[in-house]
């Protein structure tokens, strides 16, 4: 897996939120650089488990949709000598 890289405004947000989260929950204020670096800590230890829980609900949402493409397929299938 390639490592995942923001834009510079969507660290921006992040940054934001992770200060943001220190200030109201934990009643710390916290410094851009300590934010930056407790985003770049997350990103390379915690984030390929949310990456791969994602890759997994995606690939459930695409076999449902495939069942019912086969069953779609199956409702169109004519009668025959060879039927299943």
């Amino acid at each position: 897996m390639s490592k995942v890289e923001f834009s510079k405004a969507e660290k921006e947000i992040l940054v934001t939120k992770i200060k943001k989260y220190f200030d109201l929950e934990l009643a710390q204020d916290i410094g851009q650089f300590d934010a930056e670096f407790l985003l770049d800590f997350f990103s390379e230890e915690v984030g390929s488990y949310y990456y791969n829980r994602g890759l997994m609900d995606a690939r459930v949402v695409i076999a449902s949709k495939l069942d019912d493409i086969d069953a779609g397929i199956d409702e169109l299938e004519k009668p025959t000598e060879f039927y299943k």
